[in-house]
């Protein structure tokens, strides 16, 4: 995370909110944008070192810990001999003018508020997934991006892979018939959380602004280091970490259906019941679309499911389907097509287990990246801009909501975005913290 300046935070909002616009510089076909990175965890080192090599110029990087600044200030000069300028500040690197676009890759918590400065200072924004941490800001990073004209390319990489395109065409042919049942898997080991040893709080790193809208708590090395993702206050769970990715894919392949019109969902800690975390280990979901039910299934303990590896993402081979961790199933009434995420291809069978149709698979983050950087160019909307990724992060949340105000079933009102509970609509815009609110108007 960056540093944040309450104060200046406020303004800027304000200003924008009173219909201040800063356009970026123009580029033409043959310049190569100027990237700043925002947040140098293990993710952002590899977009930010990835977009270099694809034609990008990485000239900041902003993170709240030194050591990361160096690291990958190194990581990125192995691929690039451009002079890079390390900070602590978001504000600086919003006000510079030699900065076309920006790379948020900080905990989920401060995706949006990040993307919303950045499309306000007329920056363009690759933002890590999830990109919203709740449904409010999600609609409201959609409403700055247009507002601002700016691109807004969400890290679901799915959506640029050529073969996970192929298998959408054969979707589109008709070919497997009608479908009417989809089932999203993200089935994968994993072990409990414990926080323990809170640590001392580095001298000169910012807490308050690495928690941002976040409730205040003490400090704790732990959440800092990966804990994040398993507390309701700077993550949602797994479904959000990396069920999105599958959950992203599903939806594309049925053709971006409009928002479910009801959800239902169950779940807990229960192979790790008792450990500190708050996000289920177990967590099972059903969507009622218009003409398909969807199912997205979570566990966080079975040491035999896998994700596809890196030797299958490189090579012409498929997974071993059925302890894949990370695939979609699409039941359609001939066929019956089963696609991986990130690499794996796909295939369709009939009945007996015979393949009719197949198409391997590589991963997607070089043409991702490729289309980010046209579209910077170009001011065409990415492959997986943000109105669209506004729609399956809207999904993903209605699960995650569903399970936290009980396990139970919500009907959901999507033009007006809201539940017919009380508490679900109170998650889905959540009390931001003083000094740290996102505005009505951005």
């Amino acid at each position: 995370m960056a540093d944040v300046n309450r104060r200046a935070f406020l303004a800027q909002a304000g200003a924008a909110g009173a219909g201040l616009t800063i356009l970026g510089r123009a580029l033409g076909a043959a310049d190569r944008p100027n990237l700043a990175l925002i947040g140098c965890g293990g993710r952002g080192r590899y977009v930010a070192r990835g977009l270099a090599e694809q034609g990008g110029r990485i000239v900041r990087l902003c993170d709240l810990m030194d050591d990361r600044l160096a690291t990958v200030a190194g990581f990125v000069g192995e691929v690039q001999k451009d002079k890079l300028a390390l900070g602590k500040s978001i504000d600086e690197v919003l006000d510079d003018k030699n900065v076309d676009a920006v790379i948020v890759a900080t905990p989920d918590h401060w995706h949006a508020p990040a993307t919303i400065r950045a499309c306000q200072a007329g920056k363009d924004v690759y933002v890590e997934k999830p990109h919203a941490h709740n449904i409010w800001e999600s609609r409201k990073m959609v409403e700055a991006a247009r507002k601002y004209q700016r691109i807004v390319q969400v890290g679901t990489q799915n959506r640029s892979a050529p073969y996970n395109l192929k298998a959408r065409d054969y979707i589109r042919s008709g070919k497997l018939g009608k479908i009417h049942y989809v089932k999203v898997f993200n089935l994968k080991p994993g072990g409990p959380f414990q926080f323990g040893d809170p640590g001392t709080q580095p001298e000169g790193f910012d807490w308050d602004a690495w928690l941002g809208k976040a409730a205040l708590r003490p400090y704790h090395k732990r959440i800092i280091f990966g804990g994040w993702h398993k507390l309701w206050d700077f993550s949602g769970g797994d479904l959000a970490d990396d069920g999105i990715h599958q959950t992203d894919l599903a939806l594309m392949l049925m053709g971006d259906p409009e928002p479910p019109a009801s959800v239902r969902a169950v779940g807990g800690r229960y192979a790790w019941k008792g450990d500190d975390a708050e996000v289920p280990d177990v967590q099972n979901v059903s969507y009622e679309f218009q003409k398909f039910i969807m199912t997205f299934e979570l566990t966080g303990y079975p040491r035999y499911m896998r994700k596809t590896t890196i030797t299958i993402r490189r090579k012409d081979e498929f997974p071993y389907w059925t302890q894949n961790a990370t695939r979609v199933e699409l039941y359609g009434t001939d066929l019956l097509m089963i696609v991986g995420r990130h690499g794996g291809g796909w295939v369709v069978m009939t009945s007996g287990g015979k393949v009719v149709e197949k198409m391997y698979g590589r991963p997607a983050d070089d043409p991702h990246y490729v289309n980010f950087l046209e579209c910077i160019k170009s001011r065409k909307l990415p492959n997986a801009d943000i109105a669209i990724a506004h729609r399956s992060g809207l999904t993903m949340h209605m699960g995650n909501i569903a399970h936290r105000v009980g396990n139970t079933a919500l009907r959901f009102d999507a033009a007006k975005e809201q539940f017919d509970n009380d508490a679900a609509n109170a998650i889905v815009k959540p009390v931001y913290r003083k000094g740290y609110e996102i505005g009505e108007k951005v």
